[in-house]
């Protein structure tokens, strides 16, 4: 009786597990990754892993706004059509396309690449606050919005960030609270976003 087994070999084996790590991508899903890419044409696995490298190889961080870049500074940063007063403060890159998506916000960005969470180890040291910190000693910033995510450890990273930079005279705003608590900003839609940028409040 066939209980569905797929005899595997260690290649496929190895392959499964890779994919297996990646976030969303449960064993069946990894399982059926992998066969997709034993049955395409060998080109198209080949422009796969090319794609892969080139991103590890390419992608650097910018050294203004620590956002994802392929050159130095971020085209975001390099825009003379920003506005450089205002800096909104993100968790991760991805949530800058979120926020970039609406078409709202004309400021700036700074990315902390994480936030604070004492149970998983991570402390301020950890995410990129000092980089923050010394991008608005020379007072062209007047505005800061948090826009950490609707989380416990977002809600304690804006409430660490609001501590630091309010001595700054600096404005502090929060996004406003149309985002519901426990979301991601990556994951919210356009209209829910817009309200939020729109509708900040003072911290």
């Amino acid at each position: 009786m066939n209980h569905g087994f797929v005899p595997t070999t260690n290649a496929i084996d190895k392959l499964v597990q890779e994919f297996n790590k990646l976030p969303g991508i449960g064993p069946k899903s990894a399982q059926r990754l992998a066969f997709h890419l034993l049955r395409a044409p060998e080109e198209q696995v080949e422009i796969l892993a090319e794609a892969i490298l080139t991103l590890k190889q390419k992608i650097t961080l910018c050294s203004v706004c620590l956002n994802v870049t392929e050159s130095d500074p971020c085209s975001l940063c390099r825009n003379d059509q920003r506005d450089r007063s205002a800096v909104c403060i993100v968790e991760q890159p991805q949530d800058i396309l979120a926020l970039e998506h609406t078409g709202i916000y004309k400021g700036l960005y700074h990315v902390l690449h994480g936030a604070i969470s004492p149970t998983e180890g991570m402390g301020a040291d950890d995410i990129r606050i000092k980089e923050l910190i010394s991008r608005l000693q020379d007072g062209r910033v007047k505005e800061i919005i948090l826009a950490t995510n609707p989380t416990l450890e977002g809600e304690q990273t804006a409430l660490y960030l609001n501590h630091l930079i309010s001595p700054l005279n600096i404005k502090v705003t929060r996004l406003a609270r149309g985002l519901p608590f426990g979301t991601e900003l990556e994951y919210a839609d356009d209209i829910t976003l817009t309200r939020a940028i729109e509708g900040r409040q003072e911290f």
